[in-house]
């Protein structure tokens, strides 16, 4: 079979697509669902607390190539149902990770503000949601913008484990030409997309950091 630059070109174009789609599902519905988790995390409801937490350490604590393997396969092997469409195995599996990571983020950011401002909107009679939106919540968000952006970074990165139950991302058509033409300029080509797209993150990071100083510590 006869290879063009530009029909490995659209190929790569393509699995970048992929790539990009699973990144964005990712971080739409991962932001919102982690910030629940860490309300669980910090709930004074016990058996919640200890669920949530349970959960953030299992997820936590095992590989995610590991859990992209379990939510595929593992519906039909334990309950005898059939296998998930690979790309919503992988899109439920990324979200679920990350969201459990960006949980503790913003776990740590809500309880490193002072305690006496949610006293102080209390004082001037403010409901414990005026407090959180108005008062707590962007400084939260300046607090972490920097951890922040570093899971997000590795996001763009883990995406390329989706390969691992044969989702067409951007390192799949690379990888697949290696196997049938011999050819290692796309898997570098691969790294050209990747660079540019994490470089592009790192000055948007920036730049939010750079509007959010004026909230001094």
């Amino acid at each position: 079979m006869n290879y063009t630059f530009s029909s490995i070109t659209l190929d790569l174009l393509q699995g970048f697509l992929e790539t990009l789609k699973i990144f964005g599902i990712t971080l739409l519905v991962a932001l919102p669902v982690g910030l629940l988790i860490s309300f669980g995390s910090m709930s004074r409801f016990a058996p919640l607390k200890w669920l949530t937490k349970t959960l953030v350490w299992i997820i936590r604590g095992t590989p995610l190539m590991l859990q992209l393997i379990v939510f595929y396969y593992g519906p039909g092997l334990l309950f005898g149902l059939p296998l998930l469409e690979a790309s919503l195995a992988v899109y439920l599996t990324f979200i679920v990770n990350y969201a459990c990571y960006f949980s503790e983020i913003f776990r740590g950011g809500i309880e490193s503000v002072s305690r006496g401002q949610y006293e102080a909107g209390q004082v001037l009679g403010m409901t414990r949601s005026q407090i959180f939106f108005r008062v707590i919540l962007l400084q939260v968000i300046k607090r972490i913008v920097p951890p922040m952006s570093n899971e997000i970074i590795t996001l763009v990165k883990d995406t390329s484990l989706a390969r691992t139950i044969a989702v067409y991302e951007i390192i799949f058509f690379a990888q697949r030409y290696i196997k049938t033409a011999g050819l290692i300029w796309p898997l570098f080509y691969t790294g050209v997309y990747y660079l540019l797209f994490c470089g592009l993150l790192t000055l948007l990071f920036g730049y939010i950091e750079k509007k959010m100083a004026y909230f001094r510590t």
